[in-house]
């Protein structure tokens, strides 16, 4: 059987071909084959039935397979066959084939390893409705699914870049300096390695806010408030930590850092006081939540819902959809009204004044017959009517109601004094308006 397999099919210029690499390479053939076919055919069907993935993505995940299965049956080729072929770069420098294959090979079982974080993570918890019910909306472009996409990508090329670099022994220096006994080296893979630290980073700060604590928000019913200060103290912390590690690839030292920036960060700390003053204003608000995201305030006369808390300013939209970017010591050291802090029920009135002589006990049962059908008004606690003074030219007349809605309250005001003014007219009741009589004495 030995000599079978060691027969020669061909022998030439250094080459020798064998039954028994024949052999080998068929039979590995044959398992490539058969583990595609198993993936494509069988497993990937039953978990796309499980998911909303489109034709195109699947689509996308055939060509991957197919690249992947053919970039391991060329290197099995090469591996079987003992052939390991160097290629001219430049001058005397020269690229291993084997590396060449084994690099292409990297690359596309990252891009594989990618479509499915992307589709059976990323893109399910944005197409999930019923995920994001009870969970903060995400603010702007950061947390968007194009930008975590994004993100995921410049990991996969990122790791790839270094692999790379290390194996094609790419990796140059850039810069070298020695300070005080410390060395510190920027080379092209430290600059890819620290950007890929605060990329995975981020990556890890949307997996844990977005899958692992929203299903624990989802289980204890926390508020909205409570989860954007979680969400974003949790994503301090892990952009410190990894700003550190970045910083430690290069071979700084934070304690070396801030023991050579000492007498700069008091200058800095004395220029800057209001802003460290908004700084920690930002982190006794996400400690003390005395002002959360979904709150509506009265700042400067301003009225408008918190859309985000950062640590130096909050984001507050008006009634007009306009953002005011307020800063923090503000909402700590001033005076804020918070409307719905605790409660989101609260209480409004309208003035209304009508001749004398009007029958005051229809008035107030006119009163509320206009708010009664109003859906924006709450039945609990009841609207009720409270009859203020005699006036200088009228008997007037407070309409107290409790609302929910209170971004647009003046136009639930608007609507209840067009319905009283309707059944005034249709009641003969008379809204007076100031008189004055001028004498002229000749």
């Amino acid at each position: 059987m030995q000599e079978i397999l060691s027969y020669k099919l061909f022998n030439g210029g250094g080459f020798v071909f064998t039954i028994g690499q024949l052999a080998l390479l068929f039979i590995l053939i044959s398992l490539l084959f058969i583990l595609y076919r198993v993936l494509l055919k069988k497993y990937f069907p039953s978990v796309f039935k499980q998911t909303k993935i489109t034709d195109e993505e699947k689509d996308k995940l055939s060509r991957l397979l197919k690249g992947l299965a053919i970039l391991l049956f060329i290197l099995f080729v090469f591996l079987i066959l003992q052939l390991d072929p160097n290629l001219p770069v430049t001058g005397n420098r020269f690229v291993n084939l084997l590396t060449v294959i084994k690099a292409g090979i990297f690359l596309q079982a990252a891009r594989l390893f990618g479509w499915l974080i992307f589709n059976l993570f990323i893109h399910e918890q944005y197409s999930d409705k019923k995920a994001n019910v009870g969970v903060p909306e995400d603010s702007g472009e950061e947390d968007s699914e194009s930008s975590i996409t994004r993100t995921l990508n410049l990991v996969i090329y990122s790791v790839v870049l270094l692999y790379v670099l290390t194996s094609f022994g790419w990796d140059l220096t850039l810069i070298e300096r020695t300070i005080n006994g410390n060395t510190f080296s920027f080379n092209i893979s430290n600059i890819v390695h620290a950007v890929l630290i605060i990329l995975v980073a981020r990556l890890f700060v949307w997996a844990f806010t977005k899958i692992f604590l929203r299903r624990v928000y989802g289980r204890r019913h926390v508020e909205l408030g409570s989860q954007f200060a979680i969400n974003q103290l949790v994503k301090y912390v892990i952009y410190v930590f990894a700003i550190i590690m970045a910083l430690d690839v290069f071979g700084i030292k934070m304690n070396i850092l801030l023991g050579g920036a000492a007498a700069l960060l008091v200058g800095v700390g004395l220029g800057l006081q209001q802003t460290f003053n908004d700084f920690i204003s930002g982190l006794v608000l996400l400690f003390e939540r005395s002002v959360s995201v979904g709150d509506i305030l009265e700042v400067d006369g301003q009225i408008g819902r918190i859309k985000e808390i950062g640590l130096r300013s909050t984001t507050m939209e008006t009634r007009g959809n306009i953002n005011i970017v307020v800063p923090n010591h503000k909402l700590v050291n001033e005076k804020v009204v918070n409307w719905n802090h605790h409660n989101d029920k609260v209480r409004f009135h309208i003035e209304v004044g009508v001749a004398y002589g009007s029958d005051s006990a229809n008035v107030k049962k006119i009163l509320i017959l206009a708010i009664k059908d109003n859906p924006y008004v709450l039945a609990y606690p009841a609207p009720f009517v409270r009859f203020e003074t005699f006036g200088s030219s009228s008997l007037d007349f407070k309409l107290y109601f409790f609302s929910r809605n209170l971004m647009v309250i003046e136009d639930i005001k608007s609507d209840i004094r067009l319905e009283i003014d309707r059944l005034f007219r249709e009641n003969d009741i008379e809204i007076p308006f100031p008189q004055r009589v001028i004498k002229v004495v000749r």
